[in-house]
């Protein structure tokens, strides 16, 4: 069958995914958690007593996924609206006689999310494990650059010095948080789904949440308070966290792609023959990494906003919400892995150009110290004039094309009070960098 999205492309899905988490959502992957799922079930069922022993031992011995027809799954499933049933089907039919036991008490959404929840717990494990290995390539960085002296920027614009490897503790200081919030989202979100027909378990009269139990320790999923068929908040808090992910990852890419830019030119993707290549200019080298991250961010905000919308569930079981998710959690994954792949191989073959870091910090004849000097003339001049003195010196260096040393200088109250040695320290960017180098010191060596 011919791709028709990104997700599929042979051309692009490398770009918008990975194999790993391909691998955790395929349709051949489902199935197979919904025969977990279901072999699961009957297991827990034959613990408590509901249904026979012999039964649940055949049904786990005869359940095979590798046998059941797909063209009459894909067929029967389309029929139905649902792949559950045609599963059942084919299984039942796999387990003889012990079929009959097969599903007890179940109902489709109860398989569906219990499976979708399989996959879940393994791609945040992938998620985990790429987390950890970017934040440890930051973690790298921002040690290697502590005391690499660059321009800080607000609005674009030149305001203080700081150091290169203060940014990067910046950017990881999120992905630590995240980390916290991964663990947290596991531990929380990751429930097992059994409730029946309407939710209740009532078919299974007293033995219900004793079966809900022995399922969701069967399975390693949290056994939650209630049914959550139509409260969908923990699938909301997942895909929002991979969207807060992919936003920070995206932070990072849109910093790495200006300073990429030929006019700062402070730093480099890292570079292969070909790699970010134009079919018309071929001085071109593109900041491709970058770029995905940056537009994998903004489709996974669209995927948090879709999750949110399906949220508005109506009564016990939702009329169309429920659709929503099957579409948008393997997508949002998929972006998120592609995200962190590309942050990461980023980060790791990063060129830092310090020089270039140095030249343009010059590059407005001293004004980003200005804070500085206007802080050391307060004290004596008060806040407000030692304003006003800096404001007119940082006119006359726009105006003039001079330098803020040579300007303070020549104004007789501030050569008058500073003098001309502390003016030119006053001027000088490593004097002026604040706690940059210990609170990036404290993000380097935060437990991981």
């Amino acid at each position: 069958m011919a791709a028709s999205t990104v997700f599929d492309s042979f051309l692009f899905r490398d770009m918008f995914g990975t194999p790993d988490m391909r691998a955790v959502f395929n349709d051949q992957s489902f199935v197979d958690a919904v025969v977990r799922t279901e072999v699961a079930l009957a297991t827990a069922q034959a613990r408590v007593g509901v249904i026979p022993q012999e039964a649940a031992e055949e049904i786990a011995a005869s359940c095979d996924s590798a046998l059941l027809n797909r063209e009459r799954l894909r067929v029967d499933t389309e029929n139905v609206g649902y792949p559950v049933l045609p599963i059942v089907r084919q299984l039942a039919e796999q387990c003889g006689a012990s079929g009959g036991f097969l599903h007890w008490g179940a109902t489709t959404q109860d398989v569906m999310d219990t499976a979708m929840m399989l996959q879940c717990s393994a791609a945040l494990g992938l998620v985990e494990t790429q987390l950890d290995r970017l934040r440890a390539c930051l973690r790298d960085l921002a040690a290697a650059h502590i005391d690499t002296i660059t321009a800080g920027r607000t609005h674009l614009q030149h305001a203080l010095p700081i150091t290169f490897g203060y940014r990067v503790a910046v950017w990881l200081s999120a992905l630590d948080r995240h980390a916290d919030r991964l663990a947290a989202v596991r531990e929380r979100d990751l429930m097992v789904q059994f409730g029946g027909a309407a939710g209740t378990l009532a078919s299974l009269g007293s033995e219900g949440l004793r079966v809900r139990a022995e399922l969701a320790a069967e399975l390693g999923l949290r056994d939650p308070e209630i049914t959550w068929h139509v409260a969908r908040d923990g699938l909301v808090e997942i895909v929002g966290l991979l969207a807060s992910i992919g936003g920070s990852a995206g932070k990072i890419g849109a910093d790495v792609a200006l300073l990429c830019s030929t006019e700062f030119g402070e730093l480099a993707e890292p570079f292969a023959p070909g790699r970010g290549a134009s079919s018309t200019m071929p001085q071109k080298r593109n900041p491709i990494s970058s770029e995905l991250v940056v537009a994998a961010a903004k489709l996974l905000r669209d995927k948090a906003s879709a999750m949110l919308d399906a949220m508005v569930q109506d009564f016990e079981r939702a009329t169309g919400p429920w659709h929503v998710e099957w579409a948008v959690l393997p997508e949002a994954f998929l972006l998120l892995s592609s995200s962190l792949a590309q942050t990461t191989h980023l980060i790791a073959g990063l060129r830092v150009n310090e020089d270039r870091m140095r030249a343009n910090l010059g590059l407005t004849g001293g004004l980003v110290m200005a804070e500085a000097v206007m802080m050391a003339l307060a004290p004596a001049l008060g806040r407000q004039q030692a304003h006003e003195l800096v404001y007119a010196a940082c006119s006359r260096v726009i105006d003039s094309g001079s330098d803020l040393a040579t300007e303070l200088q020549a104004h007789p109250v501030v050569a008058e009070t500073l003098g001309a040695e502390r003016i030119e320290r006053l001027c000088d960017p490593a004097t002026y960098l604040g706690s940059a180098h210990a609170m990036t010191r404290s993000v380097v060596d935060a437990q991981s």
